[in-house]
C-alpha cells in the first residue's frame, strides 16, 4: 500500500498557489507545508515581541483559506510547521477559518519545542522535534495537523509512520522515510529548481515533488502529470546533498545513513531511493538559539573609471577619520572589481566598494555613519555616489545550536478533541561516531587533460547551517567520479575558494552518490541573520566553485 505525500511549500513565501495546484494536479493523500528556517525563527521571534498572539506564517492561514474545501473533498490531510513559534494559535485560527467556511475539520497541533524560557536573552530558543507527534495526531483523526520547530523531514516521517504503523525501532524504514522528507523540504529543488544542469529540462515554473512511500522505507520521487521541470537522479542527488554533513544524517527519530542511498532513474520524471539503512538517533536534541546580536549598517560606493584603487583609498580615510569619533565595534570593508577596461556602459566602468559597521548601539550605525557619509557627497573622489543611503541601522540576529537530552523537551500531541498525549522520548539512543572514510574508486590513467571549469563536468549544491556552509559536489558517470573523488579533496577546495582556507574544511565521501560534501566551518560567521559575508546563506558557493577552472582529462570533457 502507497503513501503519497506532496509538498507545497520550501520556505516562508514560496508560491502561494502551490497548495492548490498540488490538490488538484493529481491523486495525494498528504499535503505538506515546510515554512521555516533558522533566519524565519528570529523573523517570527521579532513579530511575537510585537504582538504575542503572532509567531506563526500567515501564509499558510490565507493558503487554507483558499483551498480547505479542496483539501476536504479531497480526503487530503495536511501537516505543516507553519505554526512557528505558536502552533496553538495557528491550530486556533484554522479552527476560526473552517468554522466561518462552514468546512468541517479536525485540527491537532504538537508543542514543546519552545524552550525560549531555558535560554535568557533569546528570542526564540527551539528544539527540532520528530515525527511522532504528528503521527499521533494523524492516527487520533486530525485532518490537520500544524507543528512548530520539527525537523523538516519529520513532516513525511510522522505520517508514514501513523499510516504504515511503525515504531520508534523500526529504523531503516524511518531512515527511508526521512530522506525522502529531506528530498521534498525544499519544495522545486527536487524537480529543477536551483539545479546546476538546469538547461537539461523546462525549469521556468517547476511542479512541487510528492513521494510515493512504502511500508517497507522506500520511496519513488515524482511530480504531477504536465507540471513542469524534472526529476531524474541528478536532480535528487542535488537536493539530498543540500544542507548535510557526512554519511550519518542523524534526527531525532532516527539516524540515516546516506552513504547508503541507491537512486535508479524508474522512468520519466520518476526516481526510486531505496537500500537506505537507518541508526538509532543521538542521544540528545538539537535546539536553534536566536538572540539579537546588535545593529547593523551598510553602505556601497560607486567607483568610476579610472584610479579604482586610489578612490577607494580616499573614501576609506575620509570615513574612517568621521567614524573615529564614535566608532563602531566592527567595521568592515570590501572592493568588488566589477569594472572593465574601455566599458561601453558606465555601469561596467564602475566597481564596488561596501562598508558594513555594527555596533549594541544602534546610534553607532545609524546616525554615525549616515553623517559621515552624506558630507563626503561634495568632498570626495571624482564621480562619488552610493547605491543607497545609509538608513538609521537594523537589528541582526545570531543563531547557534545547542544540544538537550530526548527527556528534557515535553513532546506533546495535543489531539483534535483537545485531549494532550505526551510523546515517549526515543528510549535506544547511539552517540554519533565519524564513519571510515570509504574506498576510493581506481584514479583514471594519466592521460591529457585540459584547463576546465569543474562545472563542464560536476554540478553542486550549497546552503547553510548555523555558521557554517556545505557545498556538495557530483558527477554524473563513473568514470568522472574516478577523478573527483582522487581530485578535488579538502586541500584542492581550499586552493579554489580562498576564504576557506584559514578554516576547517571538512570532506565527506558518499560514493552510491558519486560526490563529496565539504563543510566549511565558520565561513557564515554566527549565521545567516548576522549577514556575514556577500552571501550570507552560501546559497551561490556551489556555483563559484564550479565556475573555477583546474586540469580536467580530455576523456571526460
Amino acid at each position: 500500500m502507497t503513501l503519497r505525500i506532496g509538498n507545497a511549500s520550501g520556505f516562508y513565501g514560496d508560491r502561494f498557489d502551490a497548495v492548490r495546484e498540488m490538490l488538484t494536479g493529481g491523486e495525494l493523500d498528504v499535503l505538506t507545508g515546510d515554512y521555516l528556517a533558522e533566519l524565519t525563527m528570529l523573523i517570527l521571534g521579532r513579530d511575537r515581541l510585537k504582538d504575542p498572539a503572532a509567531g506563526y506564517a500567515r501564509t499558510f492561514l490565507r493558503q487554507l483559506e483558499d483551498c480547505l474545501g479542496l483539501a476536504h473533498e479531497r480526503s487530503v490531510k495536511i501537516v505543516t510547521n507553519a505554526g512557528g513559534l505558536n502552533p496553538a494559535g495557528l491550530a486556533d485560527a484554522v479552527r476560526t477559518l473552517a468554522g466561518r467556511l462552514g468546512i468541517p475539520v479536525r485540527v491537532a497541533h504538537v508543542e514543546g519545542d519552545d524552550l525560549t524560557a531555558r535560554y535568557p536573552g533569546s528570542l526564540a530558543a527551539h528544539a527540532y522535534l520528530g515525527g511522532f507527534g504528528i503521527a499521533e495526531c494523524l492516527s487520533a483523526g486530525a485532518d490537520i495537523v500544524v507543528t512548530g520547530r520539527v525537523t523538516d523531514a519529520a513532516l513525511v516521517t510522522g505520517p508514514a509512520a501513523a499510516h504504515f504503523g511503525w515504531r520508534p525501532g523500526d529504523h531503516d524504514r524511518l531512515a527511508g522515510a526521512v530522506v525522502a522528507g529531506h528530498v521534498l523540504e525544499c519544495g522545486t529543488q527536487a524537480t529543477g529548481g536551483n539545479y546546476a544542469f538546469f538547461g537539461d529540462g523546462d525549469v521556468r515554473r517547476p511542479g512541487f515533488p510528492l513521494a510515493e512511500i512504502h511500508e517497507d522505507g522506500s520511496c519513488v520521487v515524482t511530480k504531477h502529470p504536465g507540471t513542469g521541470g524534472f526529476v531524474d537522479v541528478g536532480t535528487v542527488t542535488a537536493q539530498l546533498l543540500y544542507e548535510t554533513g557526512g554519511a550519518r544524517y542523524a534526527g531525532p527519530d532516527v539516524t540515516a545513513r546516506l552513504d547508503t542511498v541507491r537512486l535508479v532513474q524508474d522512468g520519466p520524471d520518476r526516481v526510486r531511493i531505496e537500500g537506505v539503512r537507518g541508526e538509532a538517533p543521538p542521544p540528545t536534541l538539537k535546539v536553534g538559539l536566536n538572540r539579537l546580536g546588535g545593529f547593523r549598517n551598510e553602505v556601497t560606493f560607486v567607483l568610476t573609471g579610472l584610479g579604482i584603487e586610489a578612490k577607494a583609498a580616499l573614501v576609506r580615510e575620509q570615513m574612517g577619520d568621521a567614524l573615529a569619533k564614535t566608532p563602531p565595534a566592527e567595521v568592515r570593508w570590501e572592493l568588488v572589481r566589477t569594472d572593465r577596461a574601455d566599458a561601453d556602459t558606465e555601469e561596467t566602468a564602475s566597481a564596488l566598494l561596501r562598508l558594513v559597521v555594527r555596533d549594541p548601539d544602534q546610534a553607532a550605525v545609524g546616525r554615525a555613519l549616515s553623517g559621515a557619509a552624506i558630507e563626503l557627497a561634495l568632498a570626495s573622489y571624482p564621480g562619488f555616489h552610493v547605491v543607497a543611503p545609509p538608513g538609521k541601522g537594523a537589528p541582526y540576529g545570531v543563531f547557534e545550536d545547542v544540544y538537550v537530552p530526548h527527556g528534557a523537551v515535553d513532546h506533546v500531541a495535543v489531539l483534535h478533541d483537545g485531549s494532550r498525549l505526551s510523546v515517549i522520548p526515543a528510549q535506544d539512543t547511539l552517540v554519533l561516531e565519524t564513519l571510515e572514510e570509504p574506498s576510493l574508486p581506481e584514479p583514471l590513467p594519466a592521460g591529457p587533460a585540459r584547463r576546465a571549469p569543474l562545472g563542464l563536468i560536476a554540478g553542486a549544491r550549497s546552503g547553510d547551517k548555523g555558521g557554517n556552509a556545505n557545498v556538495g559536489v557530483w558527477v554524473r558517470t563513473d568514470e568522472a567520479w574516478r577523478w573527483l573523488a582522487h581530485e578535488l579533496t579538502a586541500d584542492r577546495f581550499r586552493e579554489l575558494i580562498p576564504e576557506s582556507r584559514p578554516l576547517k574544511v571538512v570532506r565527506h565521501v558518499l560514493p552510491e552518490l558519486r560526490a563529496v560534501n565539504f563543510v566549511v566551518e565558520g565561513i557564515l560567521g554566527e549565521g545567516v541573520a548576522s549577514q556575514a559575508r556577500f552571501d550570507p546563506q552560501a546559497k551561490a558557493l556551489g556555483e563559484w566553485l564550479r565556475s573555477r577552472h583546474l586540469d580536467i582529462p580530455e576523456a571526460l570533457l
